[in-house]
């Protein structure tokens, strides 16, 4: 495990050099994948740095979490709740598409959760272009190959540094690094809604993914949905389609 941080370290700051940039942004959650990249990138640039809580309706265990990660790899870090932020624009998008007689209830919790994502998403980017920050991703392998993640919302930044790790693998590294046990083994969730968690959400488990992408033989059902997930989600991994002349 030493030698797997010790390389993602040395990526980390050499991302840094070639971009010409002075330092990492990340936005910290309170659970495992944002917590191991934020001592990621602390043991890479030191004070060159950033953790930031982007609380929106978010529950104040989590904060709690993202604060306990905050003191355990001793990241500068800065809070910018964007709750009413949030609120004040779904709410306008919502009244124009009631006025329109166009709004359409079953989808409305989904998008509620991809606009907390895109402007948290939006946060980082302003605060690393204040800094000369490069906005670094907490994508493991089991999201990325599923595409459980919003298009321009947490899948947007510009490098990612465990995302050929499996979720069982980010544990054995947020153990090594010394992540608090708490956030170590609780259960992930991308703090879209009330309730909500990965797990159900996908209808799978993070073992189950973990198993298929190490070849290990997992029962049809979960293989037909982390396959589906695949293939409908490729747009989010693919290059943008161009029109070509």
């Amino acid at each position: 495990m030493k030698q797997k941080v010790d390389e993602i370290v040395q990526w980390l700051q050499n991302q840094v050099k070639e971009t010409g940039t002075k330092g990492l942004v990340v936005g910290v959650s309170g659970g495992l994948d944002s917590a191991v990249v934020a001592h990621l990138i602390k043991r890479a640039v030191g004070d060159n740095s950033l953790g930031v809580l982007l609380p929106i309706h978010t529950k104040s265990s989590d904060m709690e979490h993202a604060q306990k990660v905050i003191e355990s790899c001793g990241i500068d870090s800065m809070t910018v709740d964007l709750t009413e932020t949030h609120n004040a624009m779904y709410s306008e998008i919502q009244n124009r598409l009631k006025e329109k007689n166009e709004y359409i209830e079953k989808n409305d919790q989904l998008a509620g959760a991809n606009l907390r994502a895109r402007l948290r998403m939006s946060t980082l980017y302003t605060l690393a272009t204040n800094y000369n920050y490069l906005v670094v991703g907490t994508d493991n392998a089991a999201e990325w190959y599923t595409g459980y993640f919003t298009k321009y919302g947490d899948g947007g930044v510009d490098i990612l540094p465990i995302v050929e790790f499996t979720k069982q693998e980010v544990r054995e590294m947020a153990s090594y690094l010394g992540v608090p046990k708490e956030i170590v083994h609780k259960k992930p969730s991308a703090d879209l809604w009330e309730g909500q968690t990965d797990e159900i959400e996908m209808g799978t488990t993070y073992d189950k993914i973990d198993a298929f992408l190490k070849g290990e033989d997992i029962p049809k059902k979960d293989k037909t949905i982390i396959e589906n997930m695949h293939k409908r989600t490729a747009h989010k991994r693919d290059s943008l389609p161009q029109f070509n002349r």
